[in-house]
């Protein structure tokens, strides 16, 4: 909770900024990218204390222009100086700001803003543009970052000046139940839907990262991945943005990501498991070190052993790579340090017993009930599971999220109430507790393949077949009717081969699936160029496309 203007019990991330701004006023709060000139890349900085100020113009601006309290509004802004301001500004205005990753595609886009209902538009140019062509958000309020293209609103500029007529500090006496943000889910194995925050859901998630990863305020981060952006300035950390696009991270460039670390001496990253992958392989190419790095926080998939390992190469002795698990619902949940995952850990893996993700995130409380498609509405209805028993991931926590917009259907799918009246999110993964209480994950729940008596998971199926030399990385889906699967090993190679050397291949990972009783039914294996994978993180394979893909195949 957070001391407001007009009530003690106010309850808003955005006091986090006013309490830093107060802390540490003239130290930067973001290094921002203008362009790249040369091969360097040319920053503007703002401080602590410009952005809060910067933040209250805009969000008196947008009271007094009618975007108060409760009014959903998309924002559709490119990293930078007004993305950080205005999402701020939108929380002291007691606005809720609705996101939606651009990356998804035009369709998806225009189905989460017409579900959401937005009642303004905060966008650049190009997004307002878009709107425009594409009949987004119909009569919605509009501001416009970048120049006006004869669709009205105001200008970032002309909210600026428009708040700047009132004197002191924005903040609602917004309360910890009341919404505060609809976030879109990527919809990368199933529909997006839009998952309602209260303001509690972000309080909570600010302290539990600040506890579980030890941040201190001062620290310098790296996010390359906008959204959890967001955070830093609610923990003190100074934001680097890098120069590259934020939805096709597994294209950046790691010789301008170097550049960046080193030149503003980047103590914490965040990536995916997909740019880190790609930073990885560039500095263990160039036998880089990254000194001044003492934290690495990879999420939106499982992060292969492998790009952690390559990761520790680059980084001092006591600097440490997270894997936190979670959800857009639920984060984080649970944890897991390179250091944790030895020898014996990776030879489970390899084995086909999962990929540990380690301990719950305290105060979480994560259980494991029987795997269903159907509704669970009380553990009345179900059963916590023993230890070792593969079941699904349910969890309950201070930013367990208790409902999707407009989604009452999938809202009743996804939560379990227990007997005092606790939301439980189902994450829709398969797991398990070893006997030393960390978490294992087998793969996605809706992707498993059920064969008679047999259900296969796949990544478990997968690390098996992943441990083959020439294999980037494989993909197992199921082709026919559920219950009457029959499992399809797809593959993606290192580098192209030819057509003997690939039949050789094949021979390899057909003995490989012989040698294992979970995947000796595996008699298929296809070769597939590029995995099609999810646009938020480029890490999810997209195995319901594979599967589509092996079914024409096999006919």
């Amino acid at each position: 909770m957070s001391a407001g203007p007009n009530n003690i019990d106010t309850c808003n991330i955005a006091s986090a900024l006013v309490e830093q701004a107060s802390l540490q006023g003239n130290n930067v709060a973001i290094h921002y990218p203008l362009g790249k000139r040369r091969g360097q890349v040319r920053y503007a900085s703002v401080t602590y204390s410009d952005l809060d100020e910067l933040s209250n113009d805009y969000a008196h601006g947008l009271v007094e222009y009618g975007i108060g309290r409760g009014v959903r509004t998309a924002l559709m802004l490119t990293p930078g100086l007004d993305f950080f301001a205005m999402f701020f500004a939108l929380f002291k205005a007691g606005a809720i700001p609705v996101l939606i990753d651009p990356g998804i595609g035009i369709k998806p886009l225009k189905k989460c803003l017409a579900e959401a209902r937005p009642e303004a538009f905060i966008g650049v140019t190009r997004a307002q543009l878009a709107r425009k062509v594409l009949g987004w958000a119909p009569g919605a309020r509009l501001v416009t970052s970048g120049p006006k293209l004869g669709w009205g609103g105001l200008s970032t500029r002309q909210l600026g000046k428009l708040g700047q007529k009132h004197l002191g500090a924005a903040m609602a006496d917004t309360q910890p139940d009341e919404m505060a943000a609809i976030l879109f889910t990527s919809g990368s194995t199933g529909i997006p839907k839009g998952v309602v925050y209260r303001h509690r859901h972000f309080v909570s998630q600010v302290q539990m990262l600040q506890s579980a990863f030890d941040i201190q305020p001062g620290e310098v981060d790296l996010p390359t991945f906008p959204p959890f952006a967001l955070f830093d300035p609610a923990l003190g950390m100074t934001t680097v943005v890098p120069l590259m696009d934020p939805t096709r991270p597994a294209r950046a460039d790691p010789e301008l990501l170097v550049q960046t670390i080193n030149r503003f001496a980047v103590s914490n990253i965040f990536g995916s498991p997909a740019l880190l992958n790609v930073l990885g392989r560039y500095t263990e190419a160039k036998n880089i070190q990254l000194p001044s790095v003492r934290r690495v926080i990879s999420a939106g998939a499982a992060m292969p052993v492998a790009t952690i390992r390559r990761m520790q190469k680059t980084l001092l002795d006591d600097a440490e790579v997270f894997t936190p698990y979670g959800a857009t619902e639920c984060l984080p949940v649970a944890s897991v340090s390179g250091t944790e995952l030895d020898n014996e850990i990776e030879r489970r893996t390899a084995a086909g017993e999962g990929t540990c993700i380690g301990r719950p995130v305290s105060p979480n409380k994560v259980k494991i009930i029987p795997v269903t498609d159907n509704m669970v509405e009380s553990f009345v209805d179900t059963m916590e599971l023993p230890v070792g028993i593969t079941g699904e991931v349910v969890v309950h926590g201070p930013t367990s999220t208790d409902s999707y917009w407009q989604r009452d259907e999938q809202t009743q799918l996804a939560k379990i109430t227990d007997s005092e009246g606790h939301t439980w999110h189902r994450m829709g993964d398969a797991g398990y507790f070893d006997t030393e209480g960390r978490l294992w994950y087998c793969g996605r729940k809706s992707q498993r393949i059920i064969n008679g008596q047999e259900v296969m998971f796949a990544d478990q199926v997968e690390a098996i077949f992943n441990i083959h030399p020439e294999v980037a990385r494989t993909a197992l889906v199921g082709i026919g009717t559920q219950g009457r699967q029959t499992p399809v090993l797809c593959v993606e190679l290192l580098n192209s081969v030819t057509r003997h050397r690939r039949e050789r291949i094949r021979t390899d990972l057909l003995q490989l699936g012989r040698n294992n009783s979970a995947t000796e039914s595996i008699k298929h294996v296809l070769f597939h160029k590029a995995f099609p994978v999810d646009i938020r993180h480029n890490a999810k394979i997209g195995r319901e496309k594979l599967a589509v893909w092996a079914a024409g195949k096999l006919q």
